[in-house]
């Protein structure tokens, strides 16, 4: 199966004083990812919630290798990292791609996510419609 990628172009807003994209904008492409990611492979969030799901951030960590800056085009790359009793694990690289169309790995992270119930009632077992869009795990193919 072929690498999942959301596009991100990084807006204004999103930069620093210090010229790079700001550590807590990662979290959101991160977030917006996930959910590109669960809707390429048959599962809109709207049909999660409606199932009586959600997922929780519970752990994340992200390493840093180089900033992004204002106007950057990057891609988030995603993939199943880990698939447990009532959480999963997924892998994100921000990728960039140099004026000479040498790409790059500006940021890994890995976060972990708890299966909730929309009801308040804590959490759950992953139920099959989340397995079946999360997919058997797979590490993220270094760059070439």
């Amino acid at each position: 199966m072929e690498t999942f990628e959301f596009p991100v172009r990084v807006r204004y807003h999103e930069v620093d004083a210090q010229g790079v994209v700001f550590n807590a904008w990662y979290l959101a492409w991160f977030d917006e990812a996930m959910t590109e990611f669960l809707e390429a492979r048959g599962l809109t969030y709207r049909t999660m919630l409606d199932a009586g799901y959600d997922v929780q951030l519970v752990h994340t960590e992200i390493d840093w290798r180089a900033g992004v800056g204002w106007g950057e085009d990057v891609a988030v790359a995603v993939s199943t990292a880990r698939l447990g009793r009532t959480s999963f694990a997924l892998d994100f690289q921000v990728r960039s791609t140099d004026a000479a169309g040498n790409p790059s790995v500006t940021c890994d992270c890995r976060t972990v996510y708890v299966v909730i119930a929309v009801d308040g009632s804590g959490k759950q077992e992953v139920p099959q419609l989340i397995r079946d869009a999360l997919g058997e795990p797979r590490p993220l193919q270094p760059l070439p």
